[in-house]
């Protein structure tokens, strides 16, 4: 992996990881255009730089991490029905990665929902509540299981599911970067594991890529989450229905055509 290569995925990782449009797509298409090899250190790249993200959150919202217990207690119980589940069938989700058309399907399917999320939840922006009760947070936890599928996308799963629960769009955005923190951070950790386990070891330059993929995606995750609450405040997630439908129709086309794709 080259330094323009690691800066470009950092760049998308961060622009995407927040926003309910599928990182992993992104990435599929970013890593083919660019030819980068799916070998081992460019997979924990892709996964490690995730910490970057994760630090975004923590400095935008630094008071309310360190608020009250129960904001913790919230998230844990948000975080759980996820890591059961990646427990138990993280070989089949493994496998599932590797299955591009997946990703595709997914993106458009959730891109069709996305497209009448704002007429649904409609009510919410004078009804709803602004903070997440137990109730809400194990609800958003068990919507965050969906998001093990490829190309179903993260943070537009647990917003989703904060909609359900009766949060407003602003509290349930701000819920899913909060979530994101420690669901991103076990995920990395997992895959350091994982990786020396399997006997691959860091090497001087790879150290560098990664610290430097993890600023560049911290600043650009940064810069994300405060534009998406503006956005989503002022015009609601019409548009990254589309958006999502775009992508993974370019994916299945990129298939047709005959052009190597793979989720590095």
């Amino acid at each position: 992996m080259t330094w323009l290569q690691a800066l470009l995925l950092a760049i998308v990782e961060g622009l995407t990881e927040f926003l309910p449009v599928s990182s992993t797509g992104h990435l599929i298409i970013t890593s083919s255009f660019l030819g980068i090899a799916s070998d081992p250190f460019t997979k924990l790249f892709t996964i490690a730089i995730q910490f970057g993200a994760i630090l975004s959150v923590v400095v935008t919202y630094f008071k309310r991490f360190f608020k009250t217990l129960k904001f913790y207690w919230l998230l844990f119980l948000a975080f759980i029905p996820a890591a059961i589940m990646g427990v138990l069938i993280g070989d089949y989700i493994d496998a599932l990665l590797e299955n591009v058309s997946m990703v595709a399907f997914m993106l458009i399917f959730g891109g069709i929902i996305l497209l009448f999320v704002d007429k649904w939840f409609k009510h919410l922006e004078i009804s709803g509540d602004s903070t997440p009760k137990v109730k809400s947070a194990i609800q958003i936890g068990l919507f965050q299981c969906l998001a093990l599928l490829p190309g179903v996308s993260r943070a537009a799963a647990t917003i989703v599911g904060g909609l359900a629960s009766g949060l407003n769009r602003t509290a349930a955005a701000e819920f899913s970067f909060f979530l994101a923190v420690p669901t991103l951070f076990a995920a990395t950790a997992w895959k350091l594991i994982k990786y020396y386990q399997q006997g691959y070891l860091i090497s001087e330059p790879q150290w560098q890529l990664l610290i430097i993929g993890n600023l560049i995606a911290f600043i650009v995750a940064w810069m994300a989450i405060k534009s998406f609450i503006s956005w989503l405040t002022k015009h609601g997630f019409r548009i990254f229905g589309w958006y999502r439908i775009a992508v993974g129709l370019i994916l299945l086309a990129l298939q047709a055509l005959g052009i190597s794709l793979h989720i590095i």
